[in-house]
C-alpha cells in the first residue's frame, strides 16, 4: 500500500489490488461527498451487451449479502443522506452525500452496494421493466433524442455512437448471468477510484474503505492500478451527413456540428475559451444574433464533448418548425464567419473568465471537489491543481483559438433534425 499527497489537502492511496482511493480534507464543510468510480462505460459493451453498464447500475442498489434494497436507502436516509448513480460512454459513477460524521455509514453501504451485488433474477425483471419505459420516456423528449441522433451520424456503429442506456432491442432478450458476467469480468479493483471530499482524514477513509471490501471480490489479488484509457488508434467516423426524424412535436430541434478534439489534446483549453465565445453564454454569438437580436429560439447554445481519443462539436437550436431553415442558415453562416475571421482579442478574454469562473465557481461544494478528484485521477492519471489549470486558460492565445476554429468549422458538417418534417427534408449534407 501507498500513499502519496497530491497537493494541499489532498492524497492518494493505492491498495495492493490496484484500487485507488483520493480525498480531500475541507475542514470548514460538516458534510462529505463520497463516489465509487468504475473505468467502465457503455463503449466498453459489446453489440449484444449494449446498455449493460446502465442495467448494472440499477442493479447495485437492489441487495447485497448484508443489505436488502430497502435498508441500502434507508440506512442513508435515516441520517439526511443522499445516494444516487449515472452512468456515461466510459466510466460509471455511484456515489453519496452525508454529513461528515456518517461518511463511516456511507463508505460501508456504498463499498458493500458495489463490491458484492445479489443480481438477483426477479430484480433483473423488474429493472428491466424500469429501463425500457425510461428508454421510451428519452424517445419523447425530442430536446434529448436529437444529440443522440447526432452523436451516432458522427460515430455510427462505433460504440461512442451508440445509446447508453441500451435499446429496447438489446435490454429485452439480456438474461440475468449475461449481465453478473459483465459484472464479474469488468469491476475490477484496477479500474476503481474511490473519491470523497469534505470535513475528513485521509487515514481514517482508506481504513474504513480497507474494512467495508475486506472479503469481497473486490479485496482482490495484488495488480497495478489501471492505466487512464488511451488512444491506440483513431476511432472511425462517418462522412458528414443528415438525419431527420419525424415526429409530430410543438418545436423543432436540430444540431449541426462535427468530429471535435479528445480530451487529452493540449489544444482543449482553446477549444473551451472558443466554445464560449460561439455558443455558451447570453453574451456569445450564437445568442445574441439568433436569441436577442431576432428571437427566433428560446435556447440555443454550443458544445464539445470529449473522449479518450475522440471528440465532437455541436450547436443546439429548439425553435418553431417554421424557423428551423432560417436558424440553421443563421449557425452556418456564423460557424463559418469564425472559421474564416477568427474571433477578437475582446471575445477571447471574455471566453477565458468565463471558463475560468465557471470551473472555480463549479468547486464551491463536497461532491464536485470529489468529481473532480476521481475523474482526474481515472481519466488523466494525476491531478492538476486548480491554479496550474487556470494558468493553461490563461495562456490561451487568440491565434490559438482561431487555428481550433478554422480546424473544426471548416470541415463538412452533420446535421440532425427532430420535429414536424419529411424525413428527406434539408438536403443530404450538413
Amino acid at each position: 500500500m501507498s500513499t502519496r499527497t497530491l497537493s494541499d489537502g489532498v492524497k492518494r492511496t493505492t491498495l495492493p489490488s490496484g484500487l485507488r482511493i483520493v480525498t480531500e480534507a475541507i475542514p470548514t464543510t460538516r458534510s462529505a461527498a463520497l463516489g465509487v468510480w468504475v473505468g467502465i462505460g457503455s463503449r466498453d459493451e459489446t453489440p449484444g451487451m449494449l446498455g449493460a453498464s446502465h442495467f448494472l447500475e440499477h442493479l447495485l442498489f437492489k441487495g447485497t449479502h448484508k443489505r436488502t434494497a430497502l435498508q441500502i436507502s434507508a440506512e442513508l436516509e435515516a441520517v439526511g443522506g443522499e445516494t444516487n448513480a449515472f452512468t456515461t460512454k466510459e466510466y460509471t459513477c455511484y456515489y453519496a452525500r452525508v454529513l461528515d460524521a456518517d461518511l463511516p455509514l456511507a463508505v460501508d453501504v456504498l463499498c458493500d452496494a458495489v463490491a458484492d451485488s445479489l443480481i438477483e433474477p426477479a430484480d433483473v425483471e423488474t429493472e428491466r421493466g424500469v429501463i425500457l419505459e425510461e428508454i421510451a420516456m428519452h424517445e419523447d423528449e425530442p430536446g434529448d433524442e436529437v444529440h443522440d441522433i447526432f452523436t451516432e451520424a458522427i460515430f455510427g456503429d462505433h460504440p461512442l455512437g451508440r445509446l447508453i442506456s441500451g435499446t429496447e432491442e438489446s435490454i429485452t432478450p439480456m438474461t440475468r448471468a449475461q449481465i453478473n458476467g459483465f459484472y464479474r469480468r469488468r469491476y475490477k479493483a484496477p479500474h476503481i477510484v474511490i473519491a470523497a471530499a469534505g470535513n475528513l482524514d485521509h487515514a481514517t477513509v482508506v481504513r474504513l474503505v480497507r474494512k467495508a471490501l475486506a472479503g469481497t471480490a473486490l479485496d482482490s489479488a495484488p495488480a497495478a492500478p489501471a492505466p487512464p484509457r488511451g488512444g491506440t488508434k483513431r476511432v472511425p467516423t462517418q462522412k458528414p451527413h443528415t438525419v431527420v426524424r419525424n415526429r409530430d412535436t410543438e418545436q423543432g430541434h436540430l444540431v449541426i456540428g462535427g468530429v471535435g478534439i479528445g480530451r487529452r489534446d493540449e489544444r482543449r483549453f482553446a477549444l473551451g475559451v472558443l466554445n464560449n465565445v460561439l455558443g455558451g453564454g447570453m453574451s456569445s454569438r450564437l445568442f445574441q444574433e439568433i436569441r436577442e437580436r431576432r428571437g427566433l429560439a428560446y435556447s440555443v447554445y454550443s458544445y464539445a464533448s470529449q473522449y479518450a481519443d475522440a471528440g465532437l462539436f455541436g450547436v443546439y437550436a429548439g425553435c418553431a418548425p417554421g424557423k428551423v431553415e432560417e436558424v440553421l442558415d443563421l449557425a452556418r453562416a456564423e460557424l463559418a464567419r469564425v472559421a474564416s475571421e477568427g474571433v477578437t482579442a475582446e471575445e477571447v478574454a471574455r471566453g477565458k473568465g468565463m471558463v475560468k469562473g465557471s470551473y472555480v465557481l463549479g468547486l464551491e461544494d463536497t461532491g464536485s471537489r470529489m468529481s473532480r478528484l476521481a475523474k482526474s485521477e481515472l481519466l488523466y492519471g494525476d491531478l492538476m491543481a486548480v491554479d496550474e489549470l487556470l494558468a493553461r486558460v490563461d495562456a490561451v492565445t487568440r491565434d490559438e483559438v482561431n487555428a481550433i476554429a478554422a480546424e473544426l468549422f471548416a470541415q463538412p458538417m452533420s446535421l440532425a433534425v427532430v420535429g414536424p418534417f419529411d424525413e428527406s427534408a434539408f438536403g443530404t449534407h450538413g
